[in-house]
């Protein structure tokens, strides 16, 4: 690449988009985390002042607790991809993402998704 030579503006935009893409999504894991992590708090509570047993109420703890460690790691990787493909461009090369992170990421969703919703068939 020439000293004077600037890559397109519209990539770099791209770029910044989907960084911020990322930490939105990171912090929807991390919300939602602290919300499953609470409702063992809110379940408690409600079988207290109701006089009855409420089943499992740990586990929600331990799912919103991975859910946020999950919001954490797509925070990491999202600067982490941001950093690669700034380089990227500025180099005027393509920076593909590789297919197995993008099946890990897809199958941490899936198997979260599964937990999630075995959880609410249980109640």
């Amino acid at each position: 690449m020439t000293g004077d030579s600037k890559p397109p503006v519209s990539d770099e935009l791209a770029n910044e988009r989907t960084y911020l893409a990322y930490i939105r999504t990171a912090l929807a894991f991390v919300a939602f985390g602290f919300v499953v992590a609470r409702f063992a708090l809110f379940a408690r509570e409600i079988s207290v002042v109701a006089h009855i047993s409420i089943p499992h109420v740990g586990e929600s703890r331990l799912l919103g607790t991975a859910m946020v460690l999950v919001g954490v790691l797509v925070g990491i990787g999202g600067g982490v991809r941001y950093a690669t493909t700034h380089r990227a461009i500025r180099e005027r090369r393509s920076e593909a993402l590789s297919p197995m992170i993008a099946y890990a990421g897809a199958a941490l969703v899936v198997a979260i998704g599964a937990v999630v919703a075995a959880d609410l068939f249980r109640f």
